[in-house]
């Protein structure tokens, strides 16, 4: 018997009960289409995350305040960095492209009659923009002259437009950061909602001599962090011990005592959330493939109560001339087909249901543009799978039926 007519067979006996196939395959979906889901939302995660820290800005590293020795006590946060520490990193370590000093300040923004309180309101040096990887909509940027002038000069974020300006152009005009007048020379380009659904656009940035001693009102040329970008993603641990060796020499820090200073390589962060976000989908979708099991149990089950009630037809088929490997390959065929079907329902059913996860929650959370990924090796593997746990739980009813004895069969009422 040729292979196309087994097939054909299969085919028949399957359609015959409609009903049963449908039940049998059900666990097969939930299963295939729980993988599916929650495959998808974890890659969405992890391009959520790396998605994150690319906006952060072009091969991130940070560096922080660590702790100072004040009076024989340890201080944690103390400003322990100087804008001359950012200048001399961008200038004196060969494997960073540019560094920017960040002091944060707060305080209430006015426009004629209107007002708003911005989440982000920082200092920050000439080089911020290649730092963070942003581009101008309009207007420039302040340069390093404004910033040893202490000019009162701002770049302002997408949201403060309709907030203050409405329909004015933004440009040349002037606001009031705590009651202290900038001049706004530039719009920066948008930017959207980071992984929290926090708002980045709005922002002011104003140069960080300008916000220490004319807003915060301090006398010291401390920051509150440096920002440096690496030349290349293969310069991120170059740049960061030529960093450290740096802020050793500058800082008088002995190799031997605990540094006031913090370096983080972002990249560290993203690969440690990566591994976090990664393992959860593999947990997960190791729970769901549970239900896999449970329906190739169902599959089992009901290949043998087919075999049973068809034990006459069997032996009729083998009293003509079939052999067993014909009557196994026609149960395995039954099971494999079987499982496929509801493997295919469940990779649409998966993918149905992880669009509408990823439109949830992109309601739920305006602005945070969860990716929709759909993983074409994981749906090769989920289908893989499928025709895998036919066959596995398939060959014992399939062999069962092939080694039953024609006359036996025959007798079998």
């Amino acid at each position: 018997m040729s292979f196309l007519d087994t097939v054909r067979i299969a085919l028949r006996a399957l359609l015959k009960n409609k009903m049963r196939a449908v039940l049998t395959i059900i666990g097969v979906v939930i299963g295939i289409a729980a993988v599916t889901t929650i495959v998808s939302i974890g890659q969405g995660a992890s391009q959520l995350v790396s998605g994150e820290f690319e906006a952060l800005g072009t091969n991130v590293v940070l560096v922080l305040p660590g702790q100072s020795n004040r009076g024989g006590v340890r201080q944690s946060g103390a400003p322990t960095l100087t804008a001359a520490d950012a200048d001399a990193i961008g200038t004196e370590c060969p494997a960073v492209l540019a560094a920017s000093p960040i002091v944060g300040t707060g305080g209430q923004i006015i426009y004629g009659n209107e007002n708003w309180n911005a989440k982000e309101m920082q200092g920050v040096g000439a080089d911020y923009l290649t730092v963070r990887n942003w581009e101008l909509e309009a207007g420039a940027f302040f340069s390093s002259s404004d910033i040893e002038a202490n000019a009162k000069v701002c770049v302002i974020g997408q949201t403060l437009i309709p907030k203050l300006f409405r329909t004015v152009n933004p440009l040349d005009e002037t606001i009031r950061v705590n009651n202290v007048p900038f001049r706004v020379i530039g719009i920066l380009a948008k930017k959207g909602a980071n992984v929290v659904g926090e708002d980045q656009d709005d922002i002011v940035l104003m140069p960080h001599t300008t916000v220490r001693k004319r807003i915060n009102g301090s006398p010291m040329d401390t920051v509150h962090l440096i920002m440096v970008s690496a030349r290349g993603t293969d310069q991120m641990a170059k740049a960061t011990k030529q960093i450290e060796s740096l802020l050793y020499e500058r800082h008088e820090v002995a190799p031997t005592d605990e540094p006031d200073f913090r370096v983080q390589d972002t990249t560290e962060i993203a690969a440690a959330l990566g591994i976090i976000t990664g393992t959860l989908t593999l947990m997960l979708s190791a729970i769901a493939g549970i239900s896999l099991l449970v329906g190739g149990v169902g599959i089992m089950n009901i290949m043998l109560v087919s075999v049973t009630e068809r034990t006459r037809e069997i032996g009729i088929r083998m009293a003509i001339g079939a052999r067993g490997k014909d009557i196994l390959r026609q149960f395995l065929i039954e099971s494999v087909v079987l499982s496929c079907i509801g493997g295919a329902i469940g990779l649409l059913l998966g993918t149905a249901a992880s669009m509408g996860a990823t439109l949830l929650i992109n309601a739920y959370k305006p602005g945070t543009e969860w990716p929709m990924v759909v993983s074409i090796p994981a749906a090769f593997i989920a289908m893989g799978f499928a025709a895998f746990v036919g066959v596995f739980f398939g060959y014992y009813p399939a062999r069962r039926a092939s080694k039953l004895d024609p006359i036996d069969a025959l007798r079998y009422e």
